[in-house]
C-alpha cells in the first residue's frame, strides 16, 4: 500500500527524470544521441587482468564487444609503462582504431598526496607527475589519485 510520502518522493523523482530527458537514454536513434555515455573501469575486470586472462591492451575491445565507447584505466595493470610512449602509442592506437574514448586513470601504489611528512607528499607528488603526463598523451581529462579526482 502506498501512503502519500511515498507517492510524493516518487513521483517527484519520475518528473525530476523527465525534466532531465532521462527517456533519451532508451529512445534515442543512435549513440550519438544519447545524453549520457557509459565508460567501463578498469578494476571490473582485474580478476581477468590479474591472472592474464586478459591484456591490458586488450581491455579498450573488451569493453567495446559489450557495447561501451569508453574506458577508464588503473594505472597497476601498467605500472612500468607511464613513460614508454611506444606502449601509450599502441594504446592509443587500439582506441582509435575502435572508436573508444580514454577517459582517465586512476592511479595507486604512488605514495599518499596528503601524508603528514613533507618529503612523503613531495615524493608521492613526483611519483603521480608521469601519470598525469600520460593521461594527457593518451587524451584523458582525469587523473584519480587515492579516490580523489584532479584534472590532468
Amino acid at each position: 500500500m502506498t501512503n502519500r510520502r511515498t507517492f510524493l518522493k516518487t513521483s517527484s523523482l519520475a518528473a525530476t527524470a523527465l525534466g532531465l530527458g532521462l527517456p533519451q537514454l532508451t529512445l534515442a536513434k543512435n549513440k550519438s544521441d544519447l545524453l549520457f555515455k557509459i565508460s567501463l573501469a578498469e578494476w571490473s575486470v582485474n580478476r581477468l587482468l590479474f591472472s592474464k586472462q586478459l591484456d591490458h591492451l586488450d581491455f579498450p575491445l573488451e569493453a567495446k564487444k559489450h557495447g561501451i565507447q569508453a574506458v577508464e584505466y588503473v594505472n597497476q595493470f601498467f605500472m612500468d609503462k607511464a613513460q614508454d610512449q611506444t606502449y601509450l602509442k599502441e594504446m592509443n592506437t587500439r582506441c582509435e582504431n575502435e572508436g573508444i574514448t580514454q577517459v582517465l586513470i586512476m592511479v595507486d601504489r604512488e605514495g599518499m598526496l596528503g601524508a603528514r611528512s613533507d618529503a612523503d607528499r613531495k615524493e608521492a607528488v613526483e611519483k603521480h607527475k608521469k601519470w598525469i603526463e600520460a593521461a594527457k598523451f593518451l587524451g584523458c581529462h582525469t587523473v584519480r589519485v587515492n579516490g580523489y579526482s584532479d584534472i590532468a
